[in-house]
């Protein structure tokens, strides 16, 4: 399994965007929320996508 690796800067950016009182599940979903976009953009740059042909019939099986 694949881990990607989220800079330091990049979280502290992100939670300072949020209030001054937080919960910890909230800041946790800040941090898995920045770590599903960087996963995805490392993915689109190795060309790991699913072309836009596809996405109608794999839709379905993703939403199950």
């Amino acid at each position: 399994m694949r881990k990607t690796m989220l800079k330091r800067e990049k979280i502290i950016e992100s939670l300072k965007k949020l209030p001054e009182q937080v919960s910890l599940d909230e800041v946790l979903d800040r941090i898995i929320l920045l770590d599903k976009i960087e996963t995805g953009l490392e993915q689109s740059e190795k060309g790991q996508i699913t072309p836009d042909d596809q996405l109608d019939e794999k839709l379905p099986e993703w939403l199950k």
